[in-house]
């Protein structure tokens, strides 16, 4: 009954092609009628909850769809490409997105006992402990609906919106997405680190050797663990995520070479070779297709 009702909310709430925000910080909804290919993008920490169609990601060439039977939780920032393969005016892509503020989940990382509220065993496809496919049971689907019942009244968005925001966090530990929650979240977990510092540095080059070594682990043990965190070795993961990145600043209309040195690269050239490697066409060639 609660997804027939955020159903209902969301088609009452949002009538046209796109995405809005609601009421409540780090909340959107968005309504799609028309078939999108997968183009590359980069996830943040993010809950992507489908109510209507089906939605697709690719993580390191793997496909994986999901929709009103599962969310998809990304508990690290993910290059991945994402797409939508079936939407029409008739049958739309309706869902909800919910970033996941970092303070709050670690806070609730540290608290919850993972001894007392034991994961389940997801029966959906587990895409990675990085970016997780979850079933909707009860808790996250009350906890929801009662989020974005707020988005009527703004007056009690501003005063309930944190509290609920944290009582669907703590539905998503409880869930099949909690072991991918607690290992992302808890304090020292080394590939978080990574991920952190390639971000704030994504302009620079970085070496595999730089990363290690300003989270005190060894390259063997960053390369180890980065493949179960991400099915990405550190190389390919931090390729993916300057590209993805790049391709993203292209779309939105900035010139190849200035995307390409925003990222990283000291060659148009390099960064023209490593985007067609990775997307099967040059830069240019994409943006035309």
């Amino acid at each position: 009954m609660s997804k027939a009702q955020i159903k209902l909310l969301i088609e009452n709430t949002i009538k046209h092609n796109g995405m809005v925000e609601t009421a409540i910080k780090g909340v959107h909804i968005f309504r799609v009628t028309e078939p999108v290919p997968c183009t590359p993008v980069v996830y943040e920490p993010t809950i992507i909850a489908i109510v209507s169609g089906a939605k697709e990601a690719i993580l390191d060439g793997s496909k994986h769809s999901y929709d009103a039977n599962h969310y998809l939780c990304c508990t690290q920032s993910m290059p991945i490409e994402a797409g939508v393969p079936n939407a029409s005016s008739d049958t739309p892509l309706l869902g909800v997105m919910i970033s996941l503020d970092t303070k709050v989940m670690t806070e609730l990382a540290i608290a919850v006992d993972s001894t007392q509220y034991k994961t389940r065993l997801s029966q959906g496809k587990s895409i990675s402990s990085g970016l997780t496919l979850a079933r909707w049971d009860s808790e996250f689907s009350s906890s929801l609906l009662r989020l974005l019942q707020l988005n009527s009244d703004a007056k009690q968005a501003e005063l309930l919106g944190e509290g609920r925001l944290r009582e669907l966090y703590y539905a998503i530990f409880k869930g099949d997405a909690g072991k991918s929650a607690q290992q992302a979240f808890a304090v020292g977990n080394e590939v978080t680190k990574a991920i952190n510092y390639l971000n704030d540095h994504l302009d620079q080059p970085v070496t595999i050797d730089e990363m290690a070594s300003n989270i005190g682990v060894s390259r063997a043990v960053l390369h180890r663990k980065f493949k179960q965190a991400t099915t990405l070795s550190p190389i390919q993961f931090m390729k993916s995520m300057r590209l993805n990145n790049a391709a993203m600043k292209i779309a939105s209309g900035m010139k190849v070479s200035q995307a390409a040195m925003q990222v990283g690269y000291v060659s148009s050239s390099q960064f023209s070779r490593e985007f067609k490697r990775l997307y099967g066409k040059s830069p240019k060639q994409w943006i035309s297709a």
